[in-house]
């Protein structure tokens, strides 16, 4: 009986140890701690604490999300026992009721980071980006899970190879513009990457969208969208996009649409692709939607979004 709890017990310090041996301590940022496990069940790591190198003499007392700690923890230099997916903030103060000093924010990650639970996988990834044009600047957006709706960005890091690129969070922390100094006439040679990391409490998780310039460039909707004599529709390149429009060419798919149809129907009556910015329809039917958008002519890029008009006789709405 004896054996056989000492194996029992040295099965479970065997799974603790091998857990903290695995374990990956890094530093995401400043005041950011990340435990990489290769599970959240049984991991235990030891993680050390510093509050400063200005408080090596003072009698720094510790908490964790804001309550002291049971034992208490003192010491400018101090190592935490995190099990599982219990990290946290822990700040250091001078006294117990004292003021702040400093913090140590303890997040855990699984590695490698594959049961995504934070973001929703929607149709080409977690993270979907868009650019109007070739300028270099470029949005990217995500949407959090519905059970994970109150999460918080830790961090986004977009970069070209070895060059950062800047970046500014929405307002809603649902996406991030960015603004690379790519030049639009050179050819593109590496692949853009942004890596957002985001915390639902204590779980972090990374999400990274790799991309070329031209593969996300969406030209925006096509203004001045109006007919002339009766059966020529005309329309403008967008106010958004490069010039000279002879190096940046776009080209327009055209369809006509039964009368009550959106434009992505398939009850269409014509579809064709044109470098033209007019088309002149010739059908008999007098009601009818007219539909246009385009693409980057080189690219083959993502089309814009729809611009129409609904014919219905002499009346036209654009």
């Amino acid at each position: 009986m004896h054996t056989f709890l000492l194996m029992v017990v040295w099965a479970i310090l065997s799974g603790a140890i091998s857990d903290t041996q695995q374990a990956d301590v890094e530093t995401l940022m400043d005041n950011v701690v990340v435990l990489r496990v290769p599970s959240f069940t049984g991991s235990m790591v030891h993680v050390p604490l510093t509050c400063g190198e200005a408080f090596q003499n003072e009698p720094v007392f510790w908490k964790k999300n804001g309550q002291e700690l049971n034992p208490p923890l003192q010491g400018n230099q101090v190592q935490v026992l995190v099990e599982e997916m219990k990290g946290g903030n822990y700040t250091c103060h001078l006294s117990p009721s004292g003021g702040y000093l400093n913090h140590t924010l303890i997040l855990i990650q699984l590695n490698p980071d594959n049961r995504t639970v934070i973001l929703e996988n929607r149709e080409g990834g977690h993270i979907h980006c868009s650019a109007p044009n070739y300028t270099g600047s470029f949005h990217c957006s995500w949407k959090r899970t519905a059970l994970r709706s109150d999460a918080s960005v830790v961090l986004v890091k977009a970069e070209r190879f070895t060059e950062d690129i800047s970046c500014e969070l929405d307002g809603d922390a649902s996406g991030v513009r960015c603004q690379d100094a790519h030049c639009p006439y050179k050819e593109e040679q590496h692949r853009i990457s942004v890596t957002v990391y985001i915390r639902s409490h204590a779980r972090l998780e990374a999400y990274t969208k790799s991309f070329y310039l031209r593969e996300i460039v969406r030209p925006a909707k096509l203004p001045n969208l109006h007919i002339s004599d009766g059966k020529v529709f005309s329309w403008d390149y967008p106010d958004t996009w490069e010039k000279p429009c002879t190096f940046f060419g776009l080209q327009f798919e055209v369809k006509l649409v039964h009368s009550g149809h959106p434009c992505n129907s398939d009850n269409q009556i014509i579809n064709i692709t044109t470098d033209a910015t007019k088309y002149e329809v010739g059908v008999k039917t007098k009601k009818y939607v007219f539909c246009v958008r385009a693409q980057d002519k080189f690219t083959r890029g993502p089309w814009s979004h729809w611009s129409q008009c609904t014919v219905n006789k002499h009346n036209v709405a654009c």
